[in-house]
């Protein structure tokens, strides 16, 4: 499994408004589709993502099968103070990947 790539400024002023954007490597099969053989492909979907700042969430998302493989993410948030911002992606067939980043506020 690929690592995921996250883009958050390193360092920001308290108060202000940054753009934190994702995107992770998965194939994102439907569970709809048939395979060469003509049986129907198991789904195998990211369902969750959450965004946290030192243990409270800032954002999250669910996925449904609709959702397009290499799923991007793009939001904003207000950064009030320095901390650990953890990314979590969850799914089908214990898919699981977390990865970490730290941010400066001043």
């Amino acid at each position: 499994m690929a690592k995921p790539l996250i883009k958050v400024p390193p360092t920001a002023k308290k108060g202000e408004i940054i753009e934190i954007k994702t995107l992770i490597a998965h194939p994102m099969e439907t569970g709809y589709r048939a395979g060469l053989n003509g049986a129907t492909l198991p789904r195998d979907i990211i369902r969750r993502f959450v965004c946290s700042l030192d243990g409270e969430e800032i954002f999250s998302a669910d996925f449904s099968p609709a959702i397009a493989a290499n799923p991007f993410l793009s939001f904003f948030t207000r950064i009030e103070k320095s901390g650990s911002i953890t990314f979590q992606w969850t799914g089908d067939n214990g898919f699981s990947v977390s990865e970490t980043v730290e941010i400066s506020v001043s």
